[in-house]
């Protein structure tokens, strides 16, 4: 996730710097990122150079599929007990999933901003699942005794990262769309009461 952040911080500086202003590349992305990718590769790189910036491009989202498709059926077979080592049993997850990618995919492409809302929705459970990891890594550090306060340093992340998720999807239009001072209230106040029942309980632990 860091390697993906660095990427797209030089996206973006490629962006800005390519077109100038950012109300520039904002009107690129209007007509499709893809457009700009190959503009950007294209034009910096020439030719060739922007046929192996746009195949690394295209390569990515496709690993990482595959990635999140076998991690999905592992998952899921681990939940239901299916041994993985049967064809039959593989076929029986991972033909619904691929059901599942395929009609997101067409959502994508019939319907206007369908890709930008299911990114939306990615990015969100992508966060909200970092969140609980690390509300699930505070709750093990707090069970072993002489790691107990080192459980800090992944509680206040994980506060943090609650009043990000709640207050997100409470305001964002694909979400439900509440105003932004009930959702900021509504985000801040779910992160302080989980910290707060956090702290009571390393306390309690503490003393005993």
């Amino acid at each position: 996730m860091i390697s993906e952040s660095v990427i797209a911080l030089v996206w973006a500086a490629a962006g800005v710097s390519f077109y100038g202003t950012t109300q520039l590349l904002n009107e690129a992305l209007a007509n499709g990122a893809s457009n700009v990718v190959y503009e950007i590769s294209t034009g910096v790189l020439g030719v060739f150079g922007g046929v192996l910036a746009v195949a690394g491009v295209i390569v990515c989202p496709i690993t990482s599929g595959d990635t999140a498709f076998r991690s999905a059926r592992l998952i899921l077979a681990e939940t239901f007990k299916l041994n993985q080592k049967k064809i039959k049993n593989r076929l029986l997850i991972t033909i619904p999933l691929l059901a599942v990618g395929g009609l997101l995919t067409w959502f994508a492409i019939v319907y206007d901003n369908g890709f930008q809302t299911i990114w939306r929705y990615f990015s969100w459970s992508n966060q909200t699942l970092a969140m609980i990891a690390l509300w699930v890594a505070t709750a093990y550090l707090l069970k072993k005794g002489r790691y107990r306060f080192g459980s800090l340093l992944t509680a206040f992340p994980a506060a943090f990262m609650t009043a990000v998720s709640i207050t997100y999807i409470l305001m964002a239009q694909e979400g439900f769309s509440l105003n932004r001072t009930v959702s900021y209230i509504s985000g801040v106040s779910a992160a302080l009461v989980l910290l707060i029942i956090y702290l009571i309980v390393l306390l309690r632990r503490h003393k005993a």
